[in-house]
């Protein structure tokens, strides 16, 4: 009788961490809760620290802004703030935006531990240490994964942008100063005046 000879097979081995370019949500779930934010844009990792005190008091004249926009105005999107991962399929598993908005025919994307898809809108709040990242990966990354606005606030200048997708890129809506008031096109009733935020 004929034995036959068994080769063994090639097993992938992963490494820990993972290298820039291979990192999964699976990879993520297993960093420390350590303070710092951690996001994956087509499989690389970044890092960034906790935000400063300016940033959170920003962002919570933001958050205070738009729920009271959707609850007088009984819109049935919700809004949401960081932390909170977003996966944009084929772009980032995850990302963390400071604050974003789900309309009402998104709000399936909504899972109980993450976000499935494309929020409609996105702000982001600029630092020092992100400010790049910002401007350009991840406003790279929104515009392919279909987020139909993004707001990059900068409060050193007190200064919001607002950019709107055009088919596959983003658009300047405008820049807006402290004497200014903004409007949303995702969420047209949706106002305010920047001083009020920074």
């Amino acid at each position: 009788m004929l034995m036959e000879k068994t080769v063994p097979q090639e097993s992938k081995v992963r490494y820990w961490p993972p290298r820039q370019g291979e990192w999964t949500y699976d990879d993520y779930s297993r960093l420390p809760d350590n303070g710092f934010r951690y996001e994956v844009i087509e499989g690389e990792l970044f890092m960034s620290p906790a935000p400063t005190i300016q940033h959170q008091r920003i962002l919570f004249a933001l958050i205070h802004q738009l729920a009271n926009h959707l609850e007088q105005r009984k819109i049935k999107g919700e809004a949401l703030a960081a932390p909170v991962d977003v996966n944009l399929p084929g772009v980032a598993s995850p990302v963390q935006p400071d604050l974003l908005y789900v309309s009402e025919g998104r709000l399936h994307f909504i899972k109980e531990q993450t976000i499935e898809g494309a929020p409609d809108l996105i702000i982001e709040i600029l630092s020092p240490s992100t400010a790049q990242y910002d401007r350009q990966t991840k406003f790279q990354a929104y515009a392919r994964a279909g987020v139909r606005e993004y707001w990059l606030v900068d409060p050193e200048q007190c200064l919001i942008e607002i950019y709107v997708l055009r088919g596959h890129a983003y658009a300047l809506l405008g820049s807006f100063g402290p004497s200014d008031t903004i409007r949303s096109e995702v969420l047209p009733e949706f106002s305010l005046l920047v001083s009020d935020i920074c």
